[in-house]
């Protein structure tokens, strides 16, 4: 009987991954925030867009989501994710979230928001 040993093979990059799965851990921190204006709806629900830097899985997607829904007043987090680039996290709340409130809880996450252009 033989033991079961795992071989690395070197086919994949040790320095890459996310907050969640890297060895180095969390990303740096951004300043400002790539955010769009936020838009009321009819039903008096406002929705605004973030741009998130450094997200790469769906365990990334459940911190941020898990972190932003405990703001008070945020009623629903829809990200898309862009695997290595800048994924777009859209909240809807019921009233415009402060956005010190915003960067705190992605970066709570271990993440951050990207730097409006």
């Amino acid at each position: 009987m033989t033991a079961f040993e795992i071989r690395d093979l070197g086919l994949t990059d040790k320095n890459a991954g996310c907050a969640c799965c890297s060895p180095a851990g969390g990303h740096a921190t951004v300043e400002s925030s790539a955010q769009s204006a936020p838009e009321s709806t009819e039903s008096g629900v406002v929705t605004t867009d973030y741009l998130v830097e450094g997200m790469t899985c769906g365990h990334c997607v459940r911190s941020v989501t898990e972190e932003l829904s405990g703001i008070p007043g945020v009623a629903e987090v829809d990200v898309d994710l862009n695997s290595g680039g800048l994924s777009r996290v859209r909240v809807a709340s019921d009233a415009v979230l402060d956005d010190d409130q915003v960067r705190a809880a992605v970066e709570e996450a271990g993440y951050a928001l990207a730097a409006r252009s």
